[in-house]
């Protein structure tokens, strides 16, 4: 697959630096391969999220204005190592500690782990809080397990936006692990994208089949099914979804007037007309089971280069959570004026 890049190898460090350059100003570089706010006020709980590039816009992309304060990025579709994760927490700390906020996978959680104990060594205080939203990675009772997928961009925002006011590191603790625990996401795979590095693609996919619940790097799914129509697949999806907080015992089931924050996404090479008449029909879904959308997103957030595919992600929103969610915030990857969504 063609891409137009320099040295395959020098991608990671090259897209970090037009990532800076995209912030103008607000965001600087920082360390081996970090990104962090140039004005983060003293005594801020800060915000740390970070994970492999390649995904562009997040994760880093999602540091900003009443977002993230900072971002460890590792190369493509890679978990950042400990030096970086340690770098950016250094940066970052304004002396009430620093909330790590990332996507569950095994080598993201070993070297954040590591990243925070060498904080620790340096007197910085760290709390960690993984995203695991896919629903199709792992059953509700071993929800720890999950990957993270689309899911990380509301409760990104979420979070970001409480850690404006968050009286401590545990405050905000417990508000991202509310956000993380009324998501859920479930993803279709439909081709796959192509590392850098290689040009090679990153998985195998029959021409007629979708990968129902596939991962954003091409993990494995539930099932291959037959290639379909939006109006076929977009209720299958949710009804995955709806499902899981049926079957989670530490959530209610999602009931009628229930609000809800709606995000369709695309892996990359799906179109925003593909997800707009995927919405459409994912708006008739929810209404019809009595369900409010509290807002919606739509868009190419959360990628896999020229991957295809779509997801949808479900956030039960209440008070608390709509306080965060409304109020603004400005980033290259994603920004949120006044008001909402039929609000």
């Amino acid at each position: 697959m063609k891409k137009l890049i320099n040295d395959p190898l020098k991608v990671a460090d090259e897209l970090v630096e037009g990532l800076v350059d995209a912030y103008n100003g607000e965001c600087k570089h920082v360390g081996t391969r970090s990104i962090v706010k140039t004005d983060i006020p003293d005594g801020k709980v800060a915000l740390l999220i970070g994970g492999g590039s390649g995904h562009e816009p997040i994760y880093h992309g999602l540091v900003g204005r009443n977002l993230a304060d900072g971002a460890a990025c590792g190369d493509i579709f890679a978990a950042p190592p400990p030096n970086i994760v340690f770098e950016a927490t250094e940066a970052v700390d304004k002396g009430k500690g620093v909330l790590y906020l990332y996507g569950n996978y095994a080598g993201d959680v070993l070297n954040f782990d590591l990243g925070a104990e060498l904080s620790d060594d340096e007197d910085i205080e760290v709390r960690t809080v993984m995203i695991w939203d896919d629903v199709c990675s792992a059953p509700p009772t071993e929800k720890e397990k999950r990957r993270g997928i689309a899911g990380l961009v509301p409760i990104v925002k979420l979070v970001g936006a409480a850690s404006q006011t968050a009286e401590s590191l545990e405050d905000l603790e417990a508000f991202a692990k509310k956000a993380v625990l009324q998501t859920r996401s479930v993803g279709v795979s439909m081709a796959p994208g192509a590392i850098p590095a290689t040009g090679k693609p990153t998985f195998e996919l029959e021409e007629d089949k979708i990968g129902l619940g596939m991962g954003i790097h091409g993990e494995p799914g539930v099932a291959e099914i037959p290639m379909t129509t939006a109006d076929e697949l977009t209720p299958q999806m949710l009804e995955l979804v709806f499902e899981d907080f049926e079957k989670d015992d530490e959530v209610e089931a999602l009931k009628e007037g229930d609000d809800v924050l709606l995000f369709v996404n695309s892996l990359g090479a799906t179109t925003m007309m593909e997800l707009l008449i995927a919405l459409r029909k994912a708006k008739d879904v929810l209404n019809s089971k009595g369900l409010n959308i509290y807002d919606v997103i739509v868009g190419p957030l959360v990628t896999c280069q020229e991957m295809a595919g779509i997801s949808f992600s479900l956030t039960r929103m209440d008070d608390e959570l709509k306080q965060a969610w409304d109020m603004p915030c400005q980033s290259v990857c994603y920004s949120k004026m006044e008001g909402r969504y039929g609000g």
